[in-house]
């Protein structure tokens, strides 16, 4: 067993170097950047959807279902996205695949602790426009942005009775974020210029995240579950630094920096938004379950890394999640699709994020399958979203999430009968 838990925490410290190209979505750029976690690929293919628990599988959405585990689960999930832009003149592609989350957890007694690591959010973008002048000098701006701002987590969970369990999980959150402006003169009678600004920022910070999970009979079939979770407001330490570069070509076309200046500027304190959700659902033993999740966010606190930008503000945010998964016969021994799990759901989010005095909306339709493989799932996901709107010279974004999770548990802390 330690030496299970040793492999564990290695490919956990091995991870907390990766750097990612884990969006290309535009609205990336402000605040936190794209906010990436959304709960396990089952929670998110029923539209994330996180009051139901399961022994055997672990959730990491609300940390109340960590004491729910019976056996130890070692959990793993990776995305692939394809993006197409739009704007009233021009339409871009974009694809990327990246790691969504690494945890274990593990029960103990009426207890359950887990520890890993995610994404929370994201930084991922590429904007140009380039213009003619009337002297045939090209003059075209490129918005370079790259990032992410990971979170490594502990957490723990107690059954206060059979029916109420309480936990936390105590997050590290640290990670970079770079941004380069580039304007570029191109002329068949000067010599090509390229001016730089270059911005950089270390982020790091601690945040907590609280849970209660609910859930007792209604009559003989049907159960009642609720969920709350309570994420306080966090405060991440940003440390900044701007630079400016001259940059010239010679005759093959490589870039020669004439150049390059420092420029002071201040650190910042950024927020991670105070977040409530709130969920209630019905359900039948290892059959069916239905709910919904209502989510607010006090978005408004939300600030940017280099202080306020023109034209861009922030408003508190709800999230609504409907969905629900099916199991026609979880212990058919003749027929393997009747023991799939398949899931649904649909979720609808303003995300707090206003441009052009236009708020900033997603909302996505979800289903995948639940693989059984003995004790342990693959889980398939797939999700349809829009982001955002072509109207006030804004993008809209129309992406396809493909998720795929495993799940695989052991049974850990057995005290052996025969040595």
């Amino acid at each position: 067993m330690i030496k299970k838990i040793s492999a564990l925490v290695l490919l956990l410290i091995s991870t907390i170097s990766w750097a990612q190209d884990n969006t290309a979505s535009p609205y990336s750029y402000y605040g936190l950047g794209e906010i990436k976690f959304k709960g396990t690929h089952d929670v998110r293919a029923m539209g994330g959807v996180s009051i139901f628990n399961d022994s055997i599988q672990l959730n990491i959405a609300n940390p109340a279902s960590f004491s729910k585990l019976k056996t130890t689960a070692f959990t793993i999930g990776a995305n692939s996205s394809f993006s197409k832009f739009n704007t009233n003149e021009v339409t871009e592609k974009a694809q990327r695949t990246n790691i969504d989350y690494l945890a274990i957890g593990f029960p103990y007694g009426k207890f359950g602790f887990t520890f890993g690591i995610m994404p929370y959010s994201a930084v991922g973008f590429k904007i140009a426009n380039t213009a003619t002048q009337t002297d045939n000098t090209e003059r075209s701006i490129l918005n370079l942005g790259n990032g992410n701002i990971n979170k490594l987590y502990f957490g723990a969970a107690y059954n206060i009775t059979k029916k109420l369990s309480v936990g936390f999980d105590l997050g590290y959150n640290f990670g970079d974020i770079t941004t380069e402006y580039v304007e570029s003169i191109y002329s068949p009678f000067v010599l090509q210029l390229r001016s730089r600004e270059k911005n950089n920022s270390k982020i790091n910070g601690i945040s907590l995240n609280t849970g209660f999970l609910y859930k007792t009979k209604i009559n003989s079939k049907l159960d009642l579950n609720a969920g709350i979770t309570y994420h306080p407001e966090a405060t991440l330490n940003s440390e900044n630094d701007r630079k400016i570069a001259t940059i010239i070509y010679n005759i093959n076309g490589a870039e020669l920096i004439s150049e390059e200046n420092t420029i002071p500027v201040n650190d910042t304190k950024l927020k991670i938004p105070t977040k409530f959700s709130f969920g209630l659902g019905l359900s039948e033993n290892k059959k069916w379950a239905i709910g919904s999740e209502f989510t607010f966010a006090n978005n408004n606190s939300l600030t940017n890394r280099f202080g306020p930008i023109q034209n861009v503000s922030y408003e508190n945010s709800t999230k609504v999640a409907i969905g629900g998964y099916f199991v026609p016969k979880y212990d058919s021994f003749s027929n393997y699709l009747s023991r799939i799990i398949y899931r649904g759901g649909f979720r609808y989010e303003n995300t707090g994020l206003v441009l052009n005095n236009k708020s900033i909306n997603d909302y996505a339709v979800t289903f995948g399958l639940g693989l059984p493989v003995g004790l342990s799932k693959i889980n398939l996901g797939v999700e349809l979203g829009k982001r955002g709107t072509t109207t006030s010279g804004l993008i809209e974004e129309n992406y396809v999430n493909v998720t795929v999770g495993l799940s695989l548990s052991d049974l850990w802390f057995i005290k052996r009968k025969i040595d």
